[in-house]
């Protein structure tokens, strides 16, 4: 039996059992599987699974999250080098401004309200669901200049705190921006993002383990676990239209927002009375 908590947090139990294994390991098979088939970063799946699959608390969810995207983000980054789709100019300044962005984020993590956690969440499924329904038109490949960098330096600090605060990689800031900024191809800038990530989830989870809002034996569990899986999910992503497969998935963003953003106003309201 392999327990899945690190340091108990805020008072909470550590909890133990086969059947809370299971839930985490559930957690990483999902994410993974998504994450593969719809072409985003496993952190935006994986909090809302820690927090009501696997009953977790929601400060811990966040900073587990970020932990567990590490190894998932490692695994895909491989594939991109191996197919020379990674910009570097653009992974330098993106993981400069970053690495600032995740040092603010995880701070705010150790005192920001539960609801507004909640709600700040649920407003980046929606953004992340209106990104996949819009057909980002780049032109050709863009040099980096002086404006560019200020640019990246800017998206990279968002990511980053965005990273810390959420337990997200920050892939949904940084693709877009450089496709827009640099003209890179999808697959370029998704190689960009993930090199990005992997030192940003390490900085982020060492802040956060400090401040005792990581479970680093279940970010262990659930990024090898969606690790894997999310090679298989890449694989069920070639049967299906681009188009189809974006829509299913901005639909399940959104449920999940309408879901965080009425437990964001029920906690508020009991938190009131």
């Amino acid at each position: 039996m392999v327990p899945t908590s690190d340091v108990p947090a805020n008072g909470e139990s550590p909890g133990s059992g086969d059947a809370r294994v299971g839930r985490v390991i559930a957690v990483g098979v999902a994410a993974g599987l998504l994450s593969g088939v719809f072409g985003v970063g496993g952190g935006i799946l994986i909090v809302p699974g820690l927090m009501w699959v696997a009953t977790m608390e929601q400060r811990r969810a966040h900073g587990t999250s970020l932990a567990a995207v590490l190894p998932i983000a490692l695994f895909g980054v491989v594939t991109y080098v191996a197919n020379d789709h990674i910009n570097v100019g653009a992974t330098i300044a993106l993981t400069l401004g970053s690495l600032a962005g995740t040092l603010v984020g995880t701070s705010w993590l150790a005192r920001a309200p539960k609801h507004l956690l909640s709600l700040s969440f649920a407003a980046l499924l929606v953004v992340s669901a209106v990104r996949l329904l819009l057909e980002l038109d780049t032109s050709r490949e863009h040099a980096l200049d002086l404006g560019s960098v200020a640019a990246l330096l800017a998206t990279g600090f968002v990511a980053g705190v965005l990273a810390g605060l959420l337990g997200i990689g920050g892939g949904v800031v940084m693709v877009p921006a450089m496709m827009l900024v640099l003209g890179l191809a999808p697959v370029v800038a998704k190689g960009t993002s993930l090199a990005v990530i992997v030192p940003t989830a390490i900085i982020g989870t060492w802040r956060n383990r400090r401040n005792l809002n990581v479970d680093l034996r279940a970010a262990t569990v659930v990024g090898l676990s969606g690790a894997g899986c999310a090679v298989i999910g890449a694989m069920v992503a070639e049967q299906l239209p681009d188009r189809a497969s974006n829509l299913m998935f901005a639909g399940l963003l959104l449920f999940m927002a309408l879901r965080l953003a009425r437990q964001a106003q029920l906690a508020k309201r009991q938190k009131a009375s």
